[in-house]
């Protein structure tokens, strides 16, 4: 039950990267999403905060939000 919940919340995180202002906000809100959805995955929280937040960082510049 503590999985859906977890992966729902990290959807609803990752949206909001195009609320953010600037790439260190992306980047945070990026890196939080990432760990949630690891967690609920049961992968690393390391791995999936590094990759979620390059992907906050990186997702204006290739136009994917915002």
């Amino acid at each position: 039950m503590r999985k859906p919940i977890i992966v729902f919340v990290a959807f609803g995180l990752f949206s909001t990267l195009a609320a953010c202002d600037n790439d260190f906000e992306r980047g945070a809100v990026g890196a939080g999403a990432g760990a949630a959805v690891s967690v609920a995955t049961g992968g690393s929280i390391g791995t999936g905060a590094l990759v979620g937040g390059v992907a906050g960082v990186f997702c204006d510049d290739l136009g994917i939000c915002g």
